[in-house]
This record gives C-alpha cells, structure tokens and sequence, in this order.
C-alpha cells in the first residue's frame, strides 16, 4: 500500500520560505485615509517602553486602508494603525500600539515575524464623490472613525524611508514573564505614492476598555489625506531589551479580560475627570489647510 503525502508533514529545507517577509518586500498599493493630530503633552511618555523616548511635539498618527496584495484569489483586505511618534538613537518614527487588521492572515504573520501589535478588527473604508468614512470596529465598538470632505489633489509626496518601532517577544507558558528577552524591532517602509488629496475633516475616538485609543485625546489636526502608495518593509533586530523594562507594558499587545468582569481600568476613569464626553468619545476638527509639513 502506498502511503499519501500530506501537507501537514514536513517540507523539504529548500522549499521552506518565510512568507510573511516574502510578501512585504514585494510591496503592495494600499488606499489609505491617514491623519496626523496633537495630544496633550506627557500622555506619549506614559506609553513608551524603554529605551523609546517622546519627541518635541506629542503627534499621533491614525491609519485606516484597504490593501490589495494584487494575488489570485487573496481579496483585498482593511488595515489601520494607531501610532505615537518617538525615537531611538538618532532615529524617529513611530510606536504603534495598535495595527487593526481584517483577516487573520495578515494578523498572525505580523505579529509572529515582526511583533506588530496587530488585532482583528471589522475595518470600513468608503467614499461617496469628495465625501470619506474610515471606521475601526472592535469588540462592538467603532473605537476609531476619520471622516471628511476631500479639497484638493496635490503631487504625490517623493519615495521615502520611514520607521516603526515594534517590540517581539514570546510570553513564558508557565505565566513567568517571557520565553527569552524580548527584542526591539526597527521596521523600514520604503513607500512610493502615486496619488495624493488633501482632505478637511474630523478624528473621532470613542472609549473602549479593550482600545484605549480615547486617552490619547484630539487637540489638535494637523493633516488629514487620502493617497495610493505602495509600501516595501524590511525588519531588523537591533537591540535585546530587559525584560523587565518591557513587562510593563505587555497589556498593550492583548484584550484585557479584566474589564469585561466589570472592573474598568483606572486610566478610564482618569481620563473622564479630564473632560472626555459623556459617551467617552473625544473630536476635533480641521481642516487641510491647517495641515504641518513637518509632522508628515
């Protein structure tokens, strides 16, 4: 008797391949509503492992896209991401603490090879003429909504390099902190754009005891644009960091079931002295012209 092969057994070593590094160095085109805003000033250095520190302006960048991977058979799909800006070395970038995804597949290979802090999400991105909505929807929460009202197209920005900081680790089975020391990621975006509009429009955070994105309030907008670009990364490791320097601030990568035996974390609370709405949703609006080049 002949016994079948299946494809669950072990592959040959050359025909091993790290697709999630495969794919994202080949790039993708991505349609993305994107926006830049101030928040108060020492919120960023509450969210910063070591040794990522604020930079001169508290600037938060909020993302929602669809990807299309330009593959038979692989939809196109919704990414976001909510990001504080920081630096390491002479480096600046941004800190993601968020990356909603839509499907599983571009959740776990993220996750897994680069330690993005990627989660499942419900991810909504339309326009309707000059007219945008951009939602994420969480745990039956739409956490994160841009909206707007396209103005102007301008030229595409040139080719550039831009860094995201992620943290890679393994939490210990036994409960006990990690597997190993956790590492700190640089990952490098070269992103060409085709196509750029500015956008005049509103950052809307609603309150979350899963996605805290409502304690990073909107004070102020500095840009809001819609584009198509094409982004290639490529990830290094470039320092083993103390674990317990990171430890900390593991919550941020999961959903804390805490909160759903009802017991509220005390940031909500503090954040609703503060003056957060009613609804614990936080707004603002601006327009293009108010935007910053600097911040982009």
């Amino acid at each position: 008797m002949t016994i079948p092969t299946i494809r669950y057994g072990a592959l040959p070593l050359e025909e091993i391949a790290d697709r999630e590094v495969s794919a994202t160095k080949v790039g993708a085109w991505s349609t993305s509503f994107t926006a830049l805003y101030e928040t108060d000033p020492g919120l960023i250095e509450q969210v910063l492992p070591p040794p990522l520190r604020a930079t001169d302006r508290p600037i938060v960048k909020v993302s929602i896209a669809t990807v299309d991977l330009d593959r038979p058979g692989v939809p196109i799909f919704g990414a976001g991401t909510f990001g504080v800006q920081c630096a390491h070395g002479d480096r600046t970038g941004f800190y993601p603490l968020l990356m909603p995804m839509s499907t599983e597949q571009s959740v776990i290979g993220g996750r897994e090879t680069f330690g993005e802090p990627k989660k499942l999400a419900q991810i909504n991105l339309e326009r309707d003429g000059a007219s945008l909505t951009g939602t994420v929807t969480r745990m039956g929460v739409t956490i994160i909504e841009l909206k707007g009202t396209v103005t102007q197209e301008i030229d595409p920005p040139a080719d550039a390099e831009r860094t995201d900081f992620y943290l890679k680790f393994l939490r210990d089975p036994g409960g006990s902190g990690f597997d190993a020391d956790p590492r700190l990621v640089h990952c490098h975006r070269q992103e060409t754009s085709r196509k750029r509009e500015l956008v005049a429009g509103q950052i809307i955070l609603r309150e979350s005891q899963f996605d805290p994105v409502a304690d990073l309030p909107v004070r102020r907008i500095l840009e809001m644009h819609l584009s198509e670009r094409r982004s290639q990364q490529r990830g290094e490791i470039v320092a083993v960091l103390d674990a317990k320097d990171v430890l900390p601030f593991v919550h941020q990568r999961y959903d804390d079931i805490h909160p759903a035996a009802g017991q509220p974390p005390a940031a909500v609370a503090s954040r609703r002295l503060a003056g957060a709405r009613d609804d614990g949703s936080t707004e603002a609006i601006g327009s293009a012209d108010e935007r910053s080049k600097e911040s982009s």
